[in-house]
């Protein structure tokens, strides 16, 4: 299984016993969207949903901060999905938030994770079927290991030797425009640069080609084939640069899960503004 499936491979394979479809849509609160009950509403048949506030790490008050393996192994348990499943996930979301759970199960050590080329969008587009409620039960077992992927705020702050890459709009990069958050600073971390996560998609949610995700890396300062560490807002929207730097072949990436949240609610830290 290749990590970027179509619309027509999927439904060829939608019913093999080891798939398991994963709606993994999420909203910024400001839209007024309950993404869950979008997916009880229509979901691809069999799909679970990944409710990534839900299954997180609740002592922290940032936003979503990915769990502990325990924690995260037992929810997939719950929700019938296996480490060993192919598993393929996709949202119906204007932030495509697929790729924060293709990076999700992989830092939990799945490997066989693909990401739905287009989304529940291009589903729907081509008129193909749909269920509703929660999916019956399904056996499963997945023994979570986190993998290195990750950094702390301590470790930036001390100086990482990699460079940064925010995936922000460019008005909350440069501190044009207000953070959404209350108590977040506006600007970005000092030195990095930014490549707005919604230029590597196209207009129908689809990934843009690696040729084409290669120049938005080059426009952005960043050689998308040596390691670089992704932030964002939450550390949602900075998974689709590691998913688009694995698509060119890099998965030497790393993730700042705090991300703006944390560095920008935090008085201590530097801020910069204007262009990268």
């Amino acid at each position: 299984m290749d990590s970027l499936v179509s619309t027509d491979w999927l439904a060829q394979h939608l019913n093999e016993p080891d798939l398991v479809p994963v709606d993994c849509t999420w909203f910024m609160p400001s839209l007024g969207r309950d993404a869950h009950a979008e997916y009880l509403r229509t979901h691809i048949p069999g799909a679970r949903f990944l409710d990534i506030d839900a299954v997180a790490d609740h002592s922290t008050s940032l936003p979503h901060m990915l769990p502990s393996a325990e924690q995260f192994g037992a929810a997939m348990e719950e929700l019938g999905i296996g480490r060993e499943d192919r598993i393929v996930v996709y949202d119906n979301s204007p932030h495509r938030t697929a790729a924060r759970g293709w990076f999700t199960f992989r830092h939990f050590g799945a490997r066989r994770v693909a990401m739905l080329d287009g989304g529940l969008g291009k589903w729907l587009a081509e008129r193909r079927p749909t269920d509703s409620g929660e999916p019956p039960p399904r056996q499963a077992r997945f023994d979570a290991v986190e993998t290195p992927d990750v950094v702390a705020k301590e470790q930036v702050l001390a100086g990482l030797d990699l460079p940064l890459l925010d995936a922000r709009g460019r008005g909350r990069f440069e501190g044009t425009e207000a953070d959404p958050r209350a108590g977040v600073e506006a600007g970005h971390i000092p030195g990095s640069r930014n490549l707005p996560s919604a230029e590597i998609y196209n207009s129908d949610g689809t990934l843009k080609s690696v040729e084409e995700l290669k120049t938005l890396f080059a426009a952005a300062g960043i050689d998308p084939h040596r390691p670089f560490v992704a932030t964002c807002g939450s550390g949602v929207t900075a998974s689709s640069l590691i998913f688009a730097a694995h698509r060119i072949g890099n998965d030497d990436t790393r993730l700042y899960d705090g991300s703006w949240s944390e560095w920008g609610a935090d008085p201590g830290t530097p801020k910069a503004l204007g262009p990268a």
